[in-house]
């Protein structure tokens, strides 16, 4: 899948069913239902899960709660745009399907 099909995939009801739970999580957010797509990231325990988890906190606008997932991810707090953030992971996730 690249990213314009994950990008076009927003058009349905459900995330596509051959996505991880994060890139699920990630979909759930594009179409605004940050609730659905915390829930998923919570629950998924590596660097990955924590980069997402992070992005959703930033979303949220808890900098603070970001900056602790950023830790935990391992990577620097971004200071990207939020919609170049979730391009970056969602990119990055895809290649690792």
């Amino acid at each position: 899948m690249t990213l314009d099909d994950f990008r076009a995939s927003l058009d349905a009801q459900v995330p596509p069913g051959a996505v991880s739970p994060l890139l699920a999580a990630l979909w759930w957010d594009a179409k605004g239902n940050w609730v659905r797509a915390h829930e998923i990231a919570q629950d998924v325990e590596s660097s990955d899960g924590a980069w997402v988890h992070a992005y959703l906190h930033r979303r949220e606008g808890d900098e603070g709660n970001a900056g602790y997932w950023y830790r935990r991810a391992r990577r620097p707090h971004s200071r990207d745009s939020l919609d170049a953030e979730w391009e970056e992971i969602v990119s990055e996730l895809l290649l690792h399907t």
